[in-house]
């Protein structure tokens, strides 16, 4: 059984997860209406990603015999501009859920629950590839995105992307 502490601080971290793929999901709405259907296709492998990882902390808190409390989720709020400013709008918004996840490892330390960070180690690591990933593209699209043909080849370069289920 893991604290109430920790309970409440995973089921938070639940309702971010899949507030990220509302959000990553409105996104590629948004990319698919402007055309840019490899974009679309990046947001949308994105929002499966994150709904995953709501899943997995859903299936943590049940395995250790605690209660999941799903709240409400927020309705997604981002400046539809040019995808660069997007991708900007993407890269804050996974340092805010690493912050987060920053804050449940230092609960578990707190609360001296090692199982619980043993199990958030795998976030935080998933969290700097996120990061990274989403870092690579701003630099292309700064690079080169300015022009249509360089923002086509990054469009198709980004509809190769596949889901796969996260490896936890």
């Amino acid at each position: 059984m893991i604290s109430d502490k920790i309970r409440d601080i995973l089921n938070e971290q639940i309702n971010k997860e899949f507030y990220s793929a509302y959000l990553y999901l409105s996104m590629s709405a948004y990319f698919s209406e402007i055309g840019l259907y490899g974009f679309s296709n990046w947001t949308k492998v994105q929002s499966k990603e994150e709904l995953d990882h709501g899943m997995i902390l859903f299936e943590y808190i049940l395995g250790r015999k605690s209660q999941v409390y799903l709240s409400q989720i927020s309705m997604p709020t981002f400046e539809m501009n040019t995808p660069l400013e997007v991708f900007e709008q993407i890269y804050e918004h996974e340092r805010s859920i690493t912050s987060a996840i920053d804050s449940v490892a230092n609960m578990t330390d707190s609360e001296c629950d090692l199982a619980t960070r043993n199990f958030i180690d795998w976030y935080l690591r998933e969290q700097i590839e996120e990061e990274d990933s989403v870092s690579k593209i701003i630099s292309k699209l700064k690079a080169f995105g300015q022009e249509n043909s360089a923002l086509f080849l990054i469009d198709k370069e980004l509809g190769k992307r596949e889901y796969t289920s996260p490896k936890y």
